[in-house]
């Protein structure tokens, strides 16, 4: 799936600047609150006609101005995920997954009911009413409701942005799920770092109405320049590892990576399984000479690249470790306790226990459930 977007577009006294191509399952439009994110995708999906521009999904042209090609959103076979699920209140669950289906023509319908009650695990909802159902409950009903309608394209605008931390965790596995077997292409919204880190294939970053980077997560995620200040306590490294071998004595897992070992809580997941750590800035500790006497079992030799003094008088220190770039956040103090400076060798220190369920996720699978039809026209 290949996404072509070129546009542009006023509201008020903000402007809208978007250009990028992205190819990937899942591509995250990233970046802090006001940005431009919900604007774009709501021109994606036909919700706003751009003053200028152009948006492609897949080689087929969805909006073109200097061709007057404007296609309709209930014609794009788009899906339309909101941060509130938006469900009927006066249908069951049932009946809300297949509302749905009534505006697809039965030729064109990919997906059974019963595949998508398995993939979601709403077996057990199908009979309640939305006024029985948790937060994580519902936004479940309304990503089942969006791809029984089988669309081309899935739009998922912060759909946790309403939820607290433990239903964000109950869904997140399910949205990964979506990603890796359904094979509908996603574009999601979300200003969360930790979410873009665990789901996203491609990222696109927005600042102010203009794309600022696009790639993939450990390329783009890793830029220190593009941390935000909301989400800047979450600054941190994405890397790539795989499952190495459990240690069931102790309750833990080893994950091979280009940095080193990590050894991280037991996780069930089998050898060989690809993984993704996000290590975030604060756990990381400095040493200078090689640590001896401490509980932390993750110590990675490395090299200082650069420093950067943060807003909140503290300071990134960026390493280079095994061709890997690691950030620990330090206080000033230490900085110069340590005489950090560019060039220096040192010993990056990471405890076990911060590598958890927030920070470590499986790496997108092959897809294998379905696909979308985008050879189609609009119809």
């Amino acid at each position: 799936m290949s996404l072509d977007v070129d546009v542009s577009h006023r509201l008020g006294a903000f402007t809208l600047e978007a250009k990028f191509v992205a190819d990937g399952r899942l591509t995250a439009l990233f970046g802090s609150s006001g940005s431009g994110k919900t604007s774009l995708i709501n021109i994606i999906g036909g919700l706003v006609r751009p003053m200028h521009g152009r948006v492609i999904a897949d080689g087929l042209t969805l909006i073109d101005t200097e061709r007057s090609i404007f296609v309709k959103m209930h014609r794009r076979r788009v899906g339309y995920v909101f941060q509130e699920g938006r469900l009927f209140p006066h249908l069951t669950v049932r009946q809300n997954l297949l509302f749905g289906r009534l505006f697809t023509p039965s030729q064109k319908r990919k997906l059974e009911l019963s595949t998508v009650i398995d993939l979601l695990g709403i077996g057990h909802l199908l009979d309640r009413r939305p006024s029985a159902l948790s937060g994580g409950e519902k936004q479940r009903i309304a990503i089942g409701r969006a791809l029984l309608s089988s669309p081309r394209l899935l739009l998922m605008d912060e759909p946790l942005a309403s939820l607290d931390e433990a239903r964000k965790a109950d869904i997140l596995p399910f949205i990964e799920r979506l990603r890796d077997e359904a094979l509908v292409p996603i574009v999601y919204v979300s200003h969360s770092l930790s979410e873009v880190a665990r789901l996203a294939t491609t990222v696109v970053v927005l600042d102010g109405g203009r794309v600022t980077a696009v790639g993939s997560p450990a390329d783009v995620l890793g830029r220190a320049d593009l941390v935000y200040p909301e989400s800047t306590p979450e600054a941190g490294t994405l890397v790539e590892a795989v499952v190495a071998g459990h240690d069931d004595q102790f309750g833990l897992t080893a994950l091979d990576s280009p940095a080193g070992t990590l050894r991280a809580p037991r996780l069930d997941l089998a050898v060989g399984t690809a993984v993704r750590v996000r290590i975030r800035a604060r756990d990381v500790m400095i040493a200078v000479r090689p640590p001896d006497g401490i509980s932390a079992l993750n110590v990675l030799p490395g090299r200082v690249v650069d420093l950067h003094d943060t807003e909140e008088m503290l300071v990134n220190v960026d390493l280079d470790c095994g061709g890997i770039r690691l950030v620990a956040r330090l206080t000033r103090r230490s900085v110069q306790t340590l005489a950090l400076h560019k060039g220096l060798a040192v010993y990056a220190i990471l405890k076990s226990v911060a590598l958890d369920k927030q920070t470590l996720a499986r790496a997108p699978a092959s897809g294998r459930l379905m696909s979308a039809d985008a050879s189609t026209g609009p119809t």
